[in-house]
């Protein structure tokens, strides 16, 4: 089940990746050289990944992973390296074109898939493990909880992901971002207080069973994140 605001700021994440921040995303994610604040966040970024990989299976032959937000492919090579089968997928042709085209050749034990489509799409079929890094921090709390409960039916062991923590740091830079012209904005971070998120959840009977094992919170600058891991009890 989608909802209609989740509709809505996916085809603006969609539009805003595949047409207005292409060579950004790029360069971010390459090992060029940036400037102060987009070197922060490259290791906020690089930290986070780090930290969601940790969470998952160092031997994950035979294993199904879903790289729900795949962007430029970089988790989903690590995880392949480990023997996963990974299908990754994200919203955004021209991220995906990115990430196929850096996948080294040569992947070990582990393959990966990658596709163009919305991670809800139940064709995708079932999963051991399902990773999220920052694609779900531009949706409101009853959409990730919405996400997660369709992820739910198709996982087998768990979901790690981030939010946008609600902290002051963050809410400041929110506001700032707010104040741009609109044609230069990306598409807004929605923070969100965990407990916010655990009463979403509680709302959905299919998450009945599910709850927060841990988090873990990575803050560099400009870079503010956190990860969550949820798990059957």
């Amino acid at each position: 089940m989608t909802t209609a605001t989740r509709d809505t700021r996916r085809s603006e994440l969609e539009h805003y990746f595949d047409r207005t921040a292409v060579e950004a995303w790029k360069r971010l994610t390459s090992e060029a050289p940036v400037g102060r604040i987009r070197a922060q966040v490259r290791a906020g970024r690089d930290t986070m990944r780090d930290t969601l990989l940790s969470w998952l299976p160092q031997d994950m032959r035979g294993m199904r992973l879903l790289d729900a937000g795949c962007g430029t492919g970089a988790l989903a090579v690590e995880a392949a390296r480990r023997g996963a089968d990974v299908l990754a997928i994200d919203i955004s042709q021209s991220l995906v074109d990115m990430a196929r085209e850096r996948a080294p050749k040569d992947l070990g034990a582990g393959s990966i898939t990658f596709a163009v489509g919305d991670m809800l799409d139940a064709s995708l079929g079932t999963f051991d493990h399902v990773v999220a890094m920052d694609s779900l921090i531009h949706y409101v709390g009853e959409d990730i909880a919405q996400t997660l409960s369709g992820l739910a039916q198709r996982t087998r062991g768990s979901m790690v992901f981030t939010v946008a923590p609600r902290t002051p740091a963050l809410m400041l830079l929110w506001v700032v971002g707010r104040a741009f012209p609109r044609s230069d904005r990306a598409p807004a971070i929605e923070p969100i207080a965990q407990d916010s998120l655990e009463r979403e959840m509680r709302k959905l009977p299919t998450l009945d069973g599910w709850s927060i094992h841990r988090s873990h919170r990575v803050s560099r600058s400009f870079y503010i994140s956190e990860a969550l891991e949820v798990k059957r009890s």
